[in-house]
């Protein structure tokens, strides 16, 4: 099932640009592209890398505890124990303080939720909504039911910002290196979280929180029917650093994703390497096609996906393209130590983005959305170490493997593969 109204997804770059790639550096080549695939970059940031659940958690508590005036957090996934236990513990508190606290979550990704979690931070003070509550008969009946809010995005007094992969979830209590490695076939969710989920994070300063902000008070507005503009919620913003970020973001059901169109932008203008690490790989054609392309014209394609994962379809429906992608030469690597969740990429070093997106039709279409595109060398080596670092923890599909794969695995891709827009 592959609609219409994809068309707009197949950024490709004029033949005159990429006839001239060659004569510029692969900054200037992105710079260029960025310019015409995304809202113009903002310079002066600072832009800080989090790996896994305590690092981005002590980050973000540190925040929350240095909060004067308000706390913004939208969340997929809030859970009521582990990291959610003392979310709410630290928002209680800010509240008694006298800090507005705005609390907007998902109704599917908070399904296991009790009711009495989100009752107790109401009676502290803190304004809680719930995106597309699964309770309302007129939501279950409605295409409604299949548009969720899968952002990460927290905002501390319009100065400071948390955006990536990271749920208020128990999963994330410890790190992906800690506890027992998996034994082969050990691949249920209690065992993932004892070892601690893969996933990253970041951790934002500067002139480009006014625009994670404006996303947060812009869903917000429309979701809750709460009128947040007011001036404290967008201070005067100094220079950080020297990181240039833009946003790229997208509500639920809308068609057309500026993240999407940035990143096939980004992958037609490689000229090294494109490294994707994401948690759900299921590519519409436009994305199959701009891979194919990359890694025929002789970039390095690498892409880091998961050996289990929480729900088996998306799983088998992803590699169920393994081997068009393998055939033409594009690397792929599977993680099977541990449930593998960022959503990352960095494209020759300098291009790079971490937020909420996976490289699927869920996230394309149907999901709301958010990341950050960073232009810089020192964010893209960052990041091209953190890949490198899981490489050693992967395990690479060799075409001639692949091809030798039992008959179930092909039953499972083929059953999948019908069902792949809605994954």
């Amino acid at each position: 099932m592959k609609p219409r109204a994809l068309r707009w997804a197949g950024w490709s770059a004029p033949a005159r640009a990429r006839d001239d790639t060659a004569a510029r550096t692969p900054f200037q080549v992105h710079a260029a592209t960025l310019a015409r695939t995304l809202a113009p970059l903002v310079g002066g940031n600072r832009v800080q890398l989090l790996q896994d659940g305590p690092e981005t958690y002590a980050a973000m508590f540190e925040a929350i505890d240095e909060a004067r005036e308000h706390i913004n957090i939208e969340s997929y996934t809030v859970e009521s124990d582990g990291p959610g236990a003392e979310l709410a513990r630290r928002l209680v508190r800010r509240c008694a303080d006298g800090v507005k606290v705005n609390l907007l979550f998902d109704g599917f990704g908070s399904l296991h939720t009790s009711k009495r979690y989100f009752d107790a931070l109401r009676a502290a003070g803190v304004t809680v909504c719930e995106y597309n509550p699964l309770r309302r008969m007129a939501n279950l009946l409605s295409r409604a039911l299949h548009l969720r809010d899968h952002r990460k995005l927290m905002v501390v007094d319009g100065r400071v910002a948390f955006i990536g992969g990271v749920n208020i979830s128990g999963v994330y209590a410890f790190g992906s290196l800690s506890g027992s490695a998996h034994r082969e076939g050990e691949h249920d969710m209690q065992a993932a979280r004892d070892r601690g989920w893969r996933d990253t994070h970041v951790r934002v300063e500067g002139p480009i929180v006014a625009q994670l902000q404006r996303l947060y008070v812009d869903h917000w507005r429309r979701v809750a029917r709460i009128d947040m503009a007011r001036s404290q919620y967008f201070p005067p913003l100094d220079v950080a650093g020297t990181h240039q970020v833009g946003v790229a973001a997208t509500d639920a059901g809308h068609r057309r994703n500026p993240f999407y169109r940035a990143l096939l932008g980004a992958i037609d203008a490689a000229q090294l390497r494109v490294r994707a690490t994401t948690a759900y790989f299921v590519p519409t054609r436009r994305l199959t096609r701009a891979l194919i392309r990359a890694a025929r014209r002789g970039v390095q394609v690498e892409l880091m996906l998961p050996g289990y994962t929480d729900f088996w379809a998306p799983l088998y429906a992803g590699r169920s393209h393994y081997g068009a992608l393998l055939r033409a030469g594009v690397r792929v690597f599977e993680r099977h130590d541990t449930l593998l969740h960022a959503k990352t990429c960095v494209i020759d070093g300098v291009w790079a983005t971490v937020g909420s997106s996976n490289l699927d039709w869920r996230s394309m279409l149907h999901n709301a959305e958010a990341n950050i595109v960073i232009l810089d060398e020192d964010i893209g080596t960052q990041l091209e170490r953190v890949f490198e670092d899981d490489l050693l923890r992967c395990r690479e599909i060799k075409l001639e493997t692949w091809r030798h794969r039992d008959a179930m695995h092909r039953v499972k891709e083929w059953i999948a593969r019908r069902f792949e827009f809605f994954l």
